[in-house]
């Protein structure tokens, strides 16, 4: 694999301008995806919840009708990540060490397909993106979810990150 730039390594292939829940499937599946991995604390749930927002779960539902989905999160709780993969019958990984590699490779290799047909979604650019883009997966970096899954109003960790993305070279366009 050809090694990346800083920039490179921090612009997600799609910067949505709204939640998971409003990202268009069809975007995905033009792109010439086949599986999801989704980072789960607000990405999927809101900070300190633990009950999937209703557009969250149907669009969820509606991704899962045509591809495998895989959850995947830096956070060390299996009863909160279990719970929801659990209601989706999919796959988790809990304590992933973004954007560490190691944990993500094994994932892959689960998925049995190139990694440039699988997405890694999530609200993060030091986690999300840079771990997706350090293994050639197409990246897409949404807005953080609040309990009703519209977009969450106090972002600041990922404006300070996009802020420093933008410093180190990275549109996010």
């Amino acid at each position: 694999m050809t090694r990346l730039s800083l920039p490179q390594l921090l612009q997600p292939n799609l910067v949505a301008p709204g939640t998971l829940a409003e990202l268009p499937l069809h975007q995905l599946l033009d792109q010439g995806i086949r599986a999801l991995v989704l980072d789960v604390d607000r990405t999927l749930l809101p900070r300190h919840g633990h009950t999937l927002p209703a557009p969250m779960e149907a669009w969820l539902r509606r991704a899962q009708q045509t591809l495998p989905l895989h959850l995947f999160s830096n956070n060390p709780s299996r009863s909160r990540i279990g719970s929801v993969a659990e209601q989706l019958g999919v796959n988790f990984t809990t304590s992933a060490g973004k954007p560490r590699r190691g944990p993500l490779r094994r994932v892959l290799e689960g998925l049995d397909l190139p990694h440039g047909q699988v997405a890694i979604i999530g609200d993060r650019v030091f986690t999300d993106v840079l771990a997706g883009n350090r293994l050639g997966l197409y990246t897409v970096l949404v807005k953080p979810v609040d309990p009703a899954g519209l977009p969450c109003r106090h972002d600041h960790w990922q404006r300070l990150e996009v802020r420093l993305a933008q410093l180190a070279g990275a549109t996010l366009r």
